[in-house]
């Protein structure tokens, strides 16, 4: 029993500075969690770092809510931190909420903060309005071009003012989606009007009749207010497309000329065939004359003194037709006589 005395007293101061140890750990955490109200026992903070939880981040969130008066567990917070999410933004959101008299729950604070969403600046969009601009510049555009019904382009640029809707804040559509509908809407309210003077006139109407659509339905915020911030005319689409249309009016007749011209050609081919066509005819009949009338000498139904008659007369005709075309060869296209 003596030779175990010595290991038995080194047991014992071992237990003793691993207690030390542990209490020197935690005492500076527990100490400012007992001074600031928000008790955490040394059992507890010992847990929290079996379970890879930061004791000083549970305590420092617990602290902060207890000093703004927020009765948060300090269950509650470790379950939200091992949920991956950030227990200092959601005690933070949960302050500014209470000070501005804003209902959100701790509950509702976790799911947002879970959910991805800047808790924080949701609750400050929600005290203090902020102001996007549509379309938004970042994307490389300045400007919502639309046409009015005239043809001329009007090109408007607007300042939406949102606010976010805690409530809407889960599953609710983000800004980006306030602007497409924002830009859809400007769209709209220019390519109905008239002329596009009455949109330079009152650009108001296109704000009015954006809000009137209820763009911020489904989506995480709510719409205050829409003011245009700028319009401009842009080009005369109508007489460009115009335009467009008589070049491609010209094209279309142009083809359909030269269709008609290469059949007026092939017509005018098929008949020169026609023409030679016929007087091959002609001159096959030509060659059946003398035929003929050898056939009639020989059959006596033509003398010597009708064939001298016959040829008189055709030698008669090829003098007039020399006479006449010789008066022709003198005169121009157009003389009269």
């Amino acid at each position: 029993m003596e030779s175990l005395i010595p290991l038995i007293w080194a047991i014992v101061v071992v237990l003793i500075l691993v207690f030390l140890g542990i209490f020197f750990y935690f005492f500076k955490v527990w100490v400012r969690a007992m001074a600031a109200g928000a008790r955490v026992s040394i059992l507890n903070l010992i847990g929290m770092k079996l379970r890879g939880i930061p004791p000083a981040v549970i305590v420092d969130a617990r602290i902060m809510a207890t000093k703004a008066g927020l009765i948060v567990s300090a269950d509650d917070l470790e379950a939200h931190f091992l949920a991956g999410g950030s227990v200092a933004r959601v005690i933070r959101a949960l302050i500014a909420a209470d000070k501005a008299n804003i209902p959100l729950t701790f509950q509702k604070a976790c799911a947002i903060n879970l959910a991805g969403r800047d808790i924080e600046d949701a609750v400050r969009t929600s005290v203090n309005p902020r102001v996007i601009d549509c379309p938004d510049p970042k994307k490389g555009k300045n400007t919502v071009d639309a046409v009015a019904m005239d043809g001329i382009q009007v090109m408007a640029k607007a300042r939406v003012t949102i606010r976010a809707n805690i409530d809407r804040l889960v599953g609710g559509a983000t800004d980006e989606t306030i602007i497409a509908r924002v830009g859809e809407g400007i769209v709209t309210s220019i390519g109905s009007a008239e002329s596009y003077k009455k949109v330079l006139e009152n650009p108001d109407l296109i704000s009015k009749r954006v809000l009137e659509r209820g763009l911020d339905a489904g989506t995480a915020f709510e719409i205050l207010s829409i003011d245009i911030a700028d319009v401009d005319v842009g080009k005369n689409v109508g007489a460009e497309l115009q335009k467009h249309q008589a070049r491609a009016d010209l094209e279309i007749a142009k083809a359909k000329a030269e269709e008609r011209r290469a059949m007026a050609v092939a017509r005018e081919q098929e008949m020169k065939a026609k023409v030679q066509e016929m007087q091959a005819k002609v001159v096959e009949a030509e060659a059946e004359v003398p035929k003929a009338m050898a056939e009639a000498f020989r059959s006596g139904n033509m003398g010597i003194m009708d064939y001298y008659r016959f040829r008189n007369i055709k030698a008669d005709t090829d003098m007039r037709d020399s006479i006449s075309t010789m008066g022709d060869k003198g005169k121009k296209p157009g003389d009269q006589e």
